[in-house]
């Protein structure tokens, strides 16, 4: 992982936020002009390490592997993964921000990854590709640099975070403030409502049949220990261990700015010149299909896939096979001038 200084970063609000830091991961080597870039913006709470969560798709022996390519991934800011967040140091109060981190919105992170950009002197990204909130980033990405972006791939997201998301989102944030500790001034605060956000958030990740199929208890149990209940337990306590309830708000709060329409016109969307390829789950109740079908129809000549998942939301994540289908049909490789690859689209 490296860490760069971008210095102030202008707020979406009219604020500021100072001395701004992001982390990140490259995978491969940048020859300017010669080695394809493929750009990951990663979802809620992801980190920049591409190949630790999204394998199959992003791997030594996958679709996108770094002899091929030059793979880069920005832990997002607002998150707690070395990015500015709220775990940072203010500037200002020489202390953590805590839940006083600014509001960011999509477009902020947006600004802080392209800016990052600038100064990794990338002139061209060969693919921008995201899934859920990565999808947002990298939609508001090519709307922002609509002559940067040669191919983009959306993935489980949308035009604009539906009042759906934001109730769902809402609750998450309800469950955490209710936890008095979130309050306290501490690293560890809110933890055990972080905990019960997560078990909310999961309802919306998969969906009815994910848990008749994989937490049913079998007849013979009893009422304690009962595996949907566990289930949901576990993820919850898993994501508190890795995760911070301060940075899971700020970013839940960016989710929610979404709207790629505010500021702009209704047909906004017709201005992005990349390649586009929007994918979507059927079984997706937190992003739901007809999303991916408005985008499809509201980008010129983008090209729409269905994929149908067990898993619901969740399947971006793990239908990787599936994915690496689709665009890998979607993009075709060309190998010319010593083994240069240049993307067509089919």
């Amino acid at each position: 992982m490296e860490i760069l200084k971008i210095g102030n970063l202008e707020l979406e609000n009219g604020g500021q936020l100072k001395d701004v830091q992001l982390a990140y991961h490259t995978y491969g080597n940048y020859i300017p002009g010669k080695t394809p870039v493929v750009w990951v913006c990663h979802a809620l709470t992801a980190n920049s390490d591409v190949f630790s969560w999204w394998p199959g798709l992003f791997g030594q022996k996958d679709l996108f592997n770094p002899v091929d390519y030059f793979i880069i991934c920005v832990n997002n800011l607002g998150s707690c993964y070395g990015s500015t967040g709220p775990l940072s140091i203010n500037p200002d109060t020489k202390s953590p921000y805590f839940h006083h981190f600014p509001k960011i919105t999509i477009r902020d992170i947006v600004n802080s990854l392209n800016t990052l950009r600038k100064k990794l002197g990338i002139d061209q990204i060969d693919l921008l590709i995201g899934g859920s909130q990565g999808g947002q980033i990298a939609l508001e990405w090519a709307l922002l640099e609509n002559k940067l972006i040669k191919n983009l791939v959306l993935v489980s997201t949308n035009a604009k975070h539906s009042a759906w998301g934001i109730a769902f989102n809402e609750s998450q944030r309800l469950a955490i403030f209710s936890d008095r500790t979130y309050f306290s001034y501490n690293k560890d605060g809110g933890t055990k409502g972080l905990q019960a956000a997560r078990s909310i958030a999961l309802l919306s990740y998969r969906n009815y049949k994910t848990y008749t199929h994989f937490q049913t208890d079998d007849e013979s149990l009893n009422f304690v220990g009962r595996k949907a209940a566990t289930y949901q337990q576990y993820q919850g306590k898993k994501l508190v261990n890795r995760f911070n309830a301060f940075s899971y708000v700020a970013l839940s709060y960016a989710m929610d700015s979404h709207d790629v329409f505010r500021g702009r016109t209704n047909d906004c969307l017709k201005s992005i010149k990349a390649n586009t390829l929007v994918i979507g789950i059927k079984e997706d109740i937190l992003f739901p299909i007809e999303e991916q079908e408005f985008l499809a129809k509201s980008i010129d000549n983008a090209h729409f896939e269905i994929i149908e998942s067990l898993y619901g939301h969740d399947g971006f994540l793990i239908e990787t096979q599936k994915l690496s289908e689709i665009i890998k049909s979607f993009l075709k490789k060309k190998i010319i001038d010593n083994k240069k690859l240049i993307y067509e689209r089919i």
